[in-house]
């Protein structure tokens, strides 16, 4: 599925170059407002004018599927963190970024995997998923910990850290 994300931003006058945040994970807008045209009448001048970078590799989360799930989380050497979500719940769209960092930061050190219940009802029913979003750490095959509802990176680092 393709997304797409449309962002209004206000340009301040300014003498030097600017980076102005972008809703997009780890994006940034650079401008040059000493070089953007007085009159923004013509949207396309403008958008060649805009660069959006990224501030450093993206990581993402792989999907588990009923076929993935037994040699991808639970025969694993290392500590697995495993959000369970949904397109539809608002509270995982607001996790997910978190869990990007967390994958990230950890990397080498912990695997991230998400498993949509939609698509994968019976890994839900298995874990006992009545809520998400839910994030499970498994250890040598073994449901170790959970945590239900969009919570801060914080309280997903400490469940992590006890299991590393």
């Amino acid at each position: 599925m393709v997304s797409v994300v449309v962002q209004t931003i206000c340009i301040p006058r300014a003498t030097a170059s600017m980076v102005v945040p972008c809703s997009i994970p780890n994006r940034q807008i650079k401008l040059n407002p000493g070089r953007l045209p007085l009159s923004l009448a013509s949207p396309t001048k403008l958008a060649r004018r805009i660069t959006c970078q990224a501030q450093g590799p993206a990581v993402q989360v792989a999907p588990v599927s009923d076929d993935s799930w037994q040699s991808l989380v639970l025969e694993t050497d290392l500590p697995v963190l495993v959000e369970f979500w949904a397109p539809w719940c608002g509270p995982c769209r607001m996790i997910h970024p978190v869990i990007d960092e967390l994958a990230k930061e950890y990397s080498g050190k912990l695997k991230c995997y998400k498993v949509n219940t939609d698509e994968c009802p019976t890994i839900a029913t298995r874990y006992g998923i009545r809520s998400i979003p839910t994030v499970m750490v498994f250890k040598n095959g073994e449901k170790k910990d959970a945590v239900i509802g969009a919570v801060p990176k914080t309280t997903l680092s400490t469940c992590i850290e006890k299991f590393l």
